[in-house]
């Protein structure tokens, strides 16, 4: 944990989770404090192989992948639900969810922020942690802290900040509106700063005490090389040439569906990581 913000990998390698683990180790930094997967970082572990595995045996594979991980650190470890996204339903990805809940015993299970993701949200957040992925707007945000109300688990949410960056938008923004948003209720959703590309990024999540950020190596050994330097007290974010992502007054009182939770982005990110899958997958 780094100024109340805890740090995880994003990655799909168990070499690079051990190798992150003892770099923060190592600097009096104790260690990783979870991890985030996806099936793009799942898929190209996978693509280091000759064999094209079938989908029973890349989901094996995944299995095995963050048993691995589990054995180098205690924190969190979230597992994503993977499927086509035009026709997966809520139904498909709770049985998924409860197969890969029984993986390890620090299971984070990540759903998408879509329909039939907070669907599945819905019934699963009383059976165990959830992380709502590939959110990307605050009426989404607001709708997983309602869909999430009666949880008896943990719950996370996955604002990605590189991708509205990537289109000319300060994805930091909502990273911010989002912490927000939510200081007005019980604090029980996670803001898990997601995306992050930069150094700069780090450090504004740190200074804005975002609860979780989650680092890909690369992007981890970047840090490392400037001394893991921390945010001061007067730390200012400067987002040159990118466009504001304005504050939205929205209520946390509704009903889920009441939201709009609908987000290209949301939908390019899907595809994306299917797409990922399926160039490996048999």
């Amino acid at each position: 944990m780094i100024h109340q913000t805890l740090i995880y990998l994003d990655g799909g390698d168990p070499e690079e989770t051990r190798q992150a683990h003892e770099l923060l180790k190592s600097k009096g930094l104790g260690g990783l404090d979870g991890q985030t997967t996806n099936p793009t970082l799942i898929a190209k572990n996978l693509s280091a192989n000759d064999h094209r595995p079938t989908h029973e045996e890349a989901i094996a594979a995944y299995k095995k992948i963050v048993q691995e991980m589990r054995k180098i650190m205690d924190g969190p470890i979230s597992i994503q639900v993977i499927g086509d996204p035009e026709t997966m339903t809520a139904e498909e990805m709770l049985s998924q969810a409860r197969e890969r809940i029984q993986w390890i015993s620090n299971a984070v299970i990540k759903f998408p922020c879509t329909h039939e993701g907070l669907k599945a949200v819905e019934e699963f957040c009383e059976e165990g942690p959830v992380n709502v992925t590939l959110v990307f707007s605050q009426e989404q945000a607001a709708a997983v802290y309602a869909v999430t109300r009666y949880r008896n688990y943990d719950c996370y949410i996955s604002p990605f900040v590189g991708r509205f960056d990537d289109r000319g938008e300060n994805g930091m923004d909502l990273v911010s509106n989002i912490l927000q948003m939510y200081a007005q209720g019980d604090g029980h959703v996670k803001v898990l700063t997601a995306s992050a590309r930069t150094v700069k990024h780090i450090q504004y999540a740190l200074w804005l005490k975002s609860p979780v950020i989650t680092i890909p190596f690369k992007l981890l050994s970047a840090w490392e090389q400037e001394g893991f330097a921390l945010p001061e007290s007067d730390f200012f974010y400067h987002a040159e040439g990118l466009s504001d992502i304005p504050y939205e007054e929205l209520s946390l009182d509704l009903d889920w569906r009441e939201y709009n939770i609908h987000h290209d982005l949301t939908d390019i990110g899907l595809k994306k990581f299917w797409d990922d899958w399926r160039s490996v997958v048999a």
